[in-house]
């Protein structure tokens, strides 16, 4: 699990914040529990984590700049 944590956190921009690697290590150990415990099915985990962390801070940044703008 370190070592998925560790890849993931590598290839992210800001992937040191302690935000970031807790969400990222709370979607690795939920894959753990349900079984799926390889390196590449916990770094696609964690990936997936990210992915959505980015999805949600961009969706915050647009709803942001639409209230800045009026």
């Amino acid at each position: 699990m370190n070592l998925a944590l560790e890849r993931v956190c590598q290839t992210v921009i800001g992937g040191e914040a302690h935000s970031v690697r807790k969400r990222v290590a709370r979607r690795i150990i939920k894959c753990a529990r349900s079984g799926k415990t390889t390196v590449e099915e916990l770094t696609n985990a964690g990936e997936r984590a990210v992915m959505r962390f980015t999805r949600s801070q961009r969706t915050s940044l647009s709803g942001d700049a639409g209230r800045l703008a009026s």
